[in-house]
């Protein structure tokens, strides 16, 4: 059985979702592709994973990055999809990185060609952000695009990890926590 459990953050409130050992979803309340890989039947519960995810993000919005990640599961996605969220949790905090790169990565890996495309399509259905940190990607010459949870909390995200985002083509003076 799924549960699912919310926590309030700096940026707003994020619900949480488990099949009970792992962690299978984490989306800030109304994002694009909330709750998308979510089974209609589940109920709100307190499990530790929840207790394990709750601490996380608690280090997290205090500007640290987290030393313990919770147990994670990404469900039924393409093997595409889960690679991309794998290279995606190899970005170190503070950092970003492209699609564009990333396209490129797997095209030596695979030894096929890979669109920036396709990875923005894998980063947009991640399901478990912040962990999976999906906001530490951006576009072609450092431009801010594309978050599910929208550009202002990207923003944010990238300067509580100390991110010059000024830096960045079309960043403006968004929200810092």
């Amino acid at each position: 059985m799924y549960s699912i459990c919310h926590y309030i953050s700096p940026l707003g409130g994020i619900t949480l979702a488990s099949d009970g050992a792992a962690l299978t979803g984490l989306w800030f309340d109304g994002q694009k592709y909330f709750a998308d890989t979510l089974p209609a039947e589940h109920t709100e519960a307190d499990l530790p994973v929840f207790a394990q995810t709750r601490a996380w993000l608690d280090v997290y919005f205090s500007g640290r990055e987290p030393d313990v990640t919770p147990p994670l599961l990404t469900g039924n996605a393409s093997s595409f999809r889960r690679r991309v969220w794998e290279i995606l949790r190899m970005i170190p905090y503070g950092q970003t990185v492209t699609y564009g790169g990333i396209a490129r990565q797997l095209a030596r890996e695979t030894g096929r060609g890979v669109s920036a495309q396709a990875v923005g399509g894998a980063v947009g259905h991640n399901p478990i952000s912040l962990i999976i940190p999906c906001h530490r990607v951006v576009g072609a010459n450092g431009r801010l695009t594309g978050y599910a949870g929208g550009l202002d909390k990207k923003i944010a995200l990238l300067r509580l990890e100390g991110v010059d985002t000024s830096a960045f083509p079309g960043s403006g003076t968004g929200p810092a926590l």
